[in-house]
Parts: C-alpha cells; structure tokens; sequence
C-alpha cells in the first residue's frame, strides 16, 4: 500500500516577524491566542496539495479557532487533498459531531476524516467546562465513539441509554462515503489502544525507538484483529531539511538559538502560558514557577526528536519507519520560504517513489 503523506493546516501563520521567525518559533510551544486568517488556510492547504501530500490535520485546543470550520474552509480551496479534523471527545454530543463529519464529508466528495481525542491535558479541557479526570474521560470516549459509530451507519433511528449519553430515536438522515479513513485515535495508554483497535482505521503512534515502534505496531495491530478489524498507522515527524546534512545541521542550531531567543523575551508569557506545558506541569515534568525554564526544555526536546538533514538522508529515515509498518507520515515543517518549499517537495517527491512503498522487507 502507498505510503500516505500528511501535512497540516494552521488556521494562522506562526508567531515571528520575519521568516526566520517563524521557522523558529515553529519549535516553541504554540501560544493560547490564535486567530483565523482565510488567506493562510486556503493558501496553505493549496499548496500542500500541490506539493503531492495526501492529507492534512488540523488541530484543536481549547482557545483556538474551531477546526471542523478551519477544515471546511481548506476542503473548500482545494480539490484532493483529505482533511484530518482534530475533534476532543465531550465538546459536543456524539451525534452532533458525528452528523459534521458525515456533512463534511459529503460536501467535500469524501475527503473529511475525523482524529478523535480525549484531551492530555486536564487544564485545558477543563477550560472547555469538562471536569472529567483522565481515567473518565477515556470510560466515557467509549461510550461516545459506540453513539458516534451508530449514527453514522445506522438507517433506522436508535435510542441508547448508558452513563454519559441517552438519546432516542437518533438518526442521521446523510452517512458520509470518505475515500480515506474516516477515524484515527492515538494514545499510547490500554485503554487508547483498545478505542483504537474497536473503532479506528488508523492509529496514531508516539514517537519511539525504531524496535518499540515495531512492537506497538505488532501489538496494536493484533489487538484490531481480535475484533475482526484492520489498522492503517500514523506517525508524526518533526523534519529539519537543507541541501545538504550539514547545513541542516547548522539550520537545527541556529533555529534552536533563534527559539530559545524569541521566547525569553518581552512577550516570554505567551509561551509559557502554552497548552503543551501544561501536560509537563500535570505530570510533574517541570516547575510551575520555572516557566522560562520550561519553554527552553521543550524547545531543545523539539529539536532533539527532529529528523535534520538533506532530502535524500531524510527520506531514507523514514524508509526504515515505513518498514516497521507505518502507513501514514505526517511531516511537521516550517515552509516559510520558497527555498523550504523545494526542499519540502524534494522529500515528498523522494517517499512517493515506488520502491519506498513496495521495500517492506529491508
């Protein structure tokens, strides 16, 4: 099978002044304010098209601009590429979010999916009024994608009473007919795994060692099958691209000063202030007084996982990703120039080669 190339859409450009702004700042945690600018999305979704990607996410939080509307304008502007929307588990009633997607779906000719989350951060859905604590939330993610599944496939209306939802007579009068897959849930916890094996088409995996990442595809994927089911897998990769792997090299250090300068200054609240550190702050990965500290940890953590250097050395990494069994590359990039945008299609054009996606044994 082809190996599916994932971009994003961001409904703003990032933070920065200039382009070597924003490409450093693209490794900062991502502020709370976020604005919708139809240019950008439109533009942005056009031109990963262009570029040969396959599909796009747009992400969620609780303070940025709603998503299901951000990939309804970027479907709208572009005429193959499948969109992904990021949609938290508890913000809607399973029906309502089920009866968006199958609408985007039918007025995108098939390219809407939906990546359902339960929300890593307790701050942050909290925000958005749910209370529910972790453990809860993945209980009622259950229920909700049981109601969610039904309405989207059921023809006679349907009543379901359990502990978070009771509707009757539910019905969709539109199913939607996605030429893609229609669900993907990640979560690395038993309880992920197993939403994912019962109701997903594609998983979405942490970033781990290449054996851990083979195991958790062998596992996730033998959990799918015990019901019957098959699992495409999604990783995200955060790429650092130049002519040549030195130069990349010397990209990664200087987006790295650039960050860590960017964010300590005047407005250094905006970054400490991101969703992203609040998952650090809840686990106990940083101190809540160490802010700054905080903001420089993630952006080296960032850098740290990139994958850094030319096209060609770039390509052959996630080649061995894709022997592991990964379906789905999401390349997370700043293309703030139009030489980011050669490089990016100089690696699009390198994973779209056939042998890449027939070298399953190597």
């Amino acid at each position: 099978m082809e190996l599916d190339i994932r971009g994003g859409v961001r409904a703003a450009p990032v933070a920065g002044r200039t382009p070597e702004e924003r490409q450093a700042l693209r490794f900062a945690p991502d502020p709370r304010e976020r604005t919708a600018d139809p240019d950008h999305v439109a533009r942005t979704a056009r031109e990963a098209e262009e570029d040969g990607f396959d599909s796009a996410l747009v992400v969620q939080s609780s303070s940025w601009p709603d998503p299901w509307l951000v990939a309804a304008w970027a479907l709208a502007a572009t005429r193959r590429l499948r969109i992904a929307v990021a949609h938290r588990v508890g913000t809607t009633a399973p029906t309502v979010a089920a009866r968006s997607l199958a609408t985007l779906d039918r007025l995108s000719g098939g390219r809407a999916a939906a990546h359902l989350i339960v929300g890593s951060s307790d701050a942050d859905v909290l925000r958005d009024g749910d209370g529910l604590g972790k453990a809860d939330r993945y209980r009622r993610a259950a229920e909700y994608l049981e109601v969610f599944r039904r309405t989207l496939t059921e023809r006679q209306g349907f009543d379901h009473e359990g502990e978070f939802y009771s509707v009757r007579d539910a019905l969709s009068g539109l199913r939607p007919q996605p030429s893609g897959e229609l669900l993907s849930f990640g979560g690395s916890s038993p309880e992920g795994r197993d939403l994912a094996a019962r109701h997903a088409e594609v998983y979405a995996i942490p970033p781990l060692p290449l054996p851990a990442t083979r195991r958790t595809i062998a596992e996730i994927r033998s959990a799918a099958a015990a019901y019957g089911r098959t699992l495409r897998i999604w990783r995200h990769i955060t790429v650092v691209l130049d002519a040549s792997d030195e130069e990349a090299g010397a990209r990664a250090r200087r987006i790295t000063r650039d960050a860590l300068r960017l964010t300590s200054g005047a407005d250094s609240a905006l970054w400490t202030e991101a969703v992203q550190l609040d998952r650090d702050r809840e686990r106990g990965r940083a101190d809540p007084d160490q802010g700054q500290a905080q903001v420089a940890a993630y952006v080296r953590r960032s850098i740290a996982g990139a994958y850094v250097g030319s096209p060609e050395t770039v390509a052959e990494r996630i080649g061995l990703l894709r022997t592991a069994g990964v379906d789905t590359v999401q390349l997370d990039m700043a293309v703030e120039t139009d030489q980011d945008r050669e490089l990016r299609r100089a690696l699009v054009t390198r994973l779209k080669r056939p042998e890449l996606a027939s070298r399953r044994g190597w």
